[in-house]
């Protein structure tokens, strides 16, 4: 009879069968778990969404998308200004009023 193909974790120390895997582990040895692990990027993630939830607001995401949708459409021309898009915008608002609840 022919070779036995080895298999594709042949070569690898110590991932026989019966070993398990020491993922998740501290220095100490204590086991950290998954919440724990992603608790320590929790201030990023939170600080990420409020800035994102205040630019959306304020409206500086508006005029950035405007920025890079003009600058994308009318390469040869300057982007506006912050002043020059709120004109804009405030003119294109009064001119085509729209009914809303709110």
């Amino acid at each position: 009879m022919g070779r036995v193909h080895p298999g594709p974790r042949a070569g690898r120390r110590g991932r026989g069968p019966g070993t398990r895997r020491r993922r998740g582990r501290r220095r100490g040895g204590t086991p950290v778990t998954r919440r724990a692990r992603g608790l320590r990027h929790a201030p990023g993630r939170v600080f990420g969404w409020v800035r994102w939830y205040l630019r959306e607001i304020s409206g500086d995401a508006d005029y950035e998308r405007h920025c890079r949708r003009h600058l994308r459409e009318h390469p040869d021309r300057p982007a506006p200004t912050r002043r020059e898009y709120e004109s804009w915008r405030t003119r294109r608002r009064e001119e085509r009023p729209q009914t809303r609840c709110c």
